[in-house]
């Protein structure tokens, strides 16, 4: 990846590929045709028919099933299937993409992304279409409006789901979907849905995970190359280590954080776990001045704004891990696919929704603790009355899938595309790496969606199908160790290291979240007073994240 740096010494990423439709007359490019014009690509073809015309990222992880001579690429491989069976041939593609594919005998543009959202698809509106694989790609094309729905879900959540983006006139392409132009045809060519099997023991459903996770990680692995694991010594990155262990002949690399001696730890778990595993085990220590300095780097790095605390650690262990391997592999995707304990309030909501006559919805948003309950105050009155619109999630929570599966579902669909899979396309590929994060393939998902919802969380039982799949490969006290999460300590961060700086950020009247924010609320947040649950702190990470998140795209 080629980086230049603005004023402000912020990286700024050139783009992989960059294609224009619609009004082209003026616009330098590479080749263009008709109403398509490919801008800048690093690597794109034509069909052997010479019919299509294709750019875009596509990693498969069965080539080998799929292509024709060993040196055969990932993207000739599409563009032979393509050729053959149009839409029908993503049923065949296991892997990672976001694809356009200019038909020049229909005149036509289809853009598609891959099932699951592991790679994305940008696109603007107006007569010229411009369409990218990175948000900030498309900056110089889009005016510097935001979208208040958008603003609205990130302080929600932390995370903009769905295909809106922060900009008011840029929208991604969903997972699983293709988008057709000129006609502005929408194609669901895949959906994640409810498939029940027929009733079997905890044993039968492991044994079949179990061979499922093997067939996936063999082929996410790099042949005869190191690989690395992001080791947070949990239950999710500990079996992707024990199995990438048991299946893989070259050096593994494993890597853990912490935050120095005020801070709790998991390195305990994770070392007991890369002993075991026999890798080769490196510690990062993140200071909490890491943390502040790193954060507008970060964001640069990132399309939509995440305010997911992990999201500096993820960039500091990527660029640790940069230094010896290309290819690492993460756990991300076990509490989705898997039930973890994060659904449990939500279930809870459920079995006394009869008593507290809840809303679903709301105890959905709530569940994210963040900021859902502070928007009537924390938005500009202004800002609030346009956004009454209601929730993205609120088709799926209702669905007709059973409670838990429901609640995964959305997380999946949503988290996954929206927040974790995005972050690891950004933060890896901004180091020189490619992450790869098996329990969000494709028929790991398919599969997790089988499962009775029993036998993934019951009670205080979490993933069970999970532990009983690699029980073989773990100690004990991994498999059995309830779930505490990676906590970043933004709340000592604040309180201790960061205020000054933060007040400064936040509290400017130059401040670019000024016209949106309540800034009176922010300053009450950054004196802690009234903070009986001690979560002000995620919030002020989630507004600082924002506001540097501006400052790196904002046109001035």
């Amino acid at each position: 990846m080629i980086f230049g740096r603005n004023k402000n010494r912020i990286p700024i990423q050139t783009p992989r590929w960059l294609v224009a439709w619609g009004d082209i007359a003026e616009i330098e490019s590479e080749w263009q045709e008709g109403q398509f014009a490919i801008v800048k690509a690093q690597n794109w073809v034509i069909s052997t028919c010479d019919r299509f015309i294709i750019t875009g990222d596509i990693w498969l992880s069965n080539r080998q099933d799929l292509a024709t001579t060993p040196d055969e690429s990932d993207l000739a491989i599409f563009a032979r299937l393509w050729a053959k069976k149009k839409l029908n041939s993503l049923d065949l593609l296991q892997g990672m993409f976001g694809l356009v594919i200019y038909d020049r005998q229909l005149e036509q543009l289809i853009i598609i992304r891959d099932p699951i959202g592991a790679r994305t698809v940008y696109y603007t509106a107006g007569r010229t279409r411009w369409i990218a694989p990175q948000l900030h790609s498309l900056n110089p094309y889009r005016s510097n409006q935001l979208d208040s729905i958008a603003l609205r879900d990130y302080l929600t959540c932390s995370f903009v789901p769905g295909e809106r983006t922060m900009w008011h006139d840029v929208r991604e392409i969903r997972p699983g979907t293709a988008l057709k132009l000129p006609e502005a045809q929408l194609i669901t060519y895949w959906q994640l849905q409810e498939r029940l099997a027929e009733p079997e023991s905890l044993l039968w459903h492991g044994d079949k995970l179990r061979s499922r996770l093997e067939q996936v990680i063999r082929e996410y692995l790099p042949s005869g190359k190191p690989v690395g694991v992001f080791l947070s010594g949990g239950l999710d990155s500990s079996c992707i280590t024990a199995l990438a262990a048991k299946l893989h002949s070259a050096p593994i690399h494993t890597y853990s954080i912490h935050f120095g001696a005020e801070c709790a730890n998991e390195l305990e778990f994770s070392s007991l776990v890369a002993n075991h595993c026999d890798t080769n085990h490196h510690i990062l220590e993140i200071t909490f001045a890491d943390m502040w300095s790193k954060l507008p780097e970060t964001m640069a790095y990132l399309d939509d704004p995440i305010g997911d605390p992990l999201t500096v650690p993820n960039l500091l262990v990527g660029k640790l891990a940069s230094q010896d391997v290309s290819i690492t592999l993460n756990g991300e995707g076990g509490d989705p696919c898997f039930g973890g304990p994060k659904n449990q309030p939500m279930l809870i909501d459920s079995l006394y929704s009869s008593v507290t006559k809840g809303d679903s919805l709301q105890a959905y948003l709530t569940s994210f603790q963040k900021c859902a309950a502070d928007l009537p105050q924390l938005l500009k009155p202004d800002i609030f009355k346009q956004v009454q619109e209601s929730s993205i999630f609120e088709p799926d929570l209702n669905s007709d899938m059973s409670y838990l599966n429901r609640l995964m579902a959305l997380n999946i669909k949503f988290k996954g595309a929206d927040q974790i899979l995005t972050k690891v396309n950004n933060l890896t590929q901004a180091v020189g790496l490619q992450g790869r994060s098996p329990l969000f393939d494709r028929r790991i998902v398919e599969l997790s969606m089988a499962i009775p919802p029993e036998y993934k969380l019951s009670g205080v039982q979490e993933k069970a199908v999970l532990k009983q799949a690699v029980a073989d490969l773990l100690p004990a006290t991994i498999i059995n160790r309830p779930k505490s999460g990676m906590m970043v300590p933004v709340q000592l961060g604040f309180r201790k290291y960061w205020q000054r700086q933060a007040k400064s950020l936040l509290l400017s009247r130059r401040a670019l979240i000024a016209p949106y924010i309540n800034q009176d609320l922010i300053r009450e947040w950054l004196s802690f007073q009234g903070d009986v649950w001690g979560r002000y702190g995620v919030k002020l990470w989630l507004l600082v994240s924002l506001e540097l998140w501006l400052q790196a795209n904002s046109k001035r």
